[in-house]
């Protein structure tokens, strides 16, 4: 029975019913357990405040003003649209007249689906961003409470003794994120830039602007034998790691 409820534990299904984002019949046997079983409610009961935290601690804000400037597109459109529809009731009367003029009313109409189309592609620009968003939160989460995520310390070198960092990796989900919790003054000429070599391949995953809280993590992307690397570059990043520059690696 033990290892019956240890199986369930260590699956994403509870993660999952608390995202809402298991099937009907994985609900159904989450519940099943839930009910049955002290272990799993307690597992689950712990689960649904580590997630409670951890929203508030990303929450996702929309840009400052979004509202507002949609809400103000949507007035000006509206305006536009008055003026277009004068313009033409005008344009039918004097096209008698001057015919060559209604080429004028045909520029605006094109410019403002124009401009509706900027708006709608736009928004639609901000909704995948903040799905992105989203799943990575979904993924930190998953990391940071799956039981089969191992967690490795990393420490700099005598180059950044003072370099503290904490690696998440979990092979079951194939994840892996990165917290850097104490980085040392540096140059301002000088950065802390990460890498990671995957299948052979070394990607730069960006300047480390700042130590982070124990919650901030930094994806790393996943892969049987991988390296991640920090190093220390010109202000402003390197386009290829400086390898004398090496001060902390890990494995994973």
């Amino acid at each position: 029975m033990k290892d019956k409820i240890k199986k369930f534990l260590e699956t994403d299904l509870l993660e999952n019913y608390l995202l809402g984002t298991t099937t009907d019949l994985e609900a159904s046997k989450v519940e099943q357990y839930i009910a049955m079983y002290p272990e799993v409610r307690e597992a689950y009961n712990e689960l649904q405040e580590s997630l409670e935290i951890f929203a508030k601690l990303h929450a996702i804000k929309s840009p400052e003003g979004l509202k507002e400037k949609i809400t103000a597109r949507i007035k000006s459109e509206r305006v536009g649209r008055k003026k277009f529809f004068r313009f033409a009731i005008a344009a039918s009367i004097v096209a008698m007249i001057f015919a060559g003029s209604s080429f004028f009313f045909w520029d605006q109409n094109q410019n403002l689906q124009e401009e509706n189309s900027m708006v709608s592609n736009k928004i639609k620009l901000l909704e995948a961003d903040m799905k992105q968003q989203l799943e990575d939160v979904r993924n930190q989460f998953i990391v940071l409470n799956n039981p089969s995520t191992r967690k490795f310390n990393v420490n700099g070198n005598k180059k950044a003794k003072e370099l503290k960092a904490v690696a998440y990796i979990n092979p079951v989900k194939k994840l892996s994120y990165i917290n850097v919790s104490n980085l040392p003054n540096l140059p301002e000429n000088q950065c802390f830039q990460m890498w990671a070599e995957v299948n052979g391949e070394m990607l730069n995953l960006g300047i480390i602007e700042e130590a982070g809280d124990s919650q901030k993590l930094l994806a790393l992307p996943y892969a049987e034998n991988a390296m991640g690397y920090i190093t220390i570059e010109p202000k402003g990043g390197n386009e290829i790691p400086t390898v004398d520059n090496i001060v902390a690696n890990i494995a994973y």
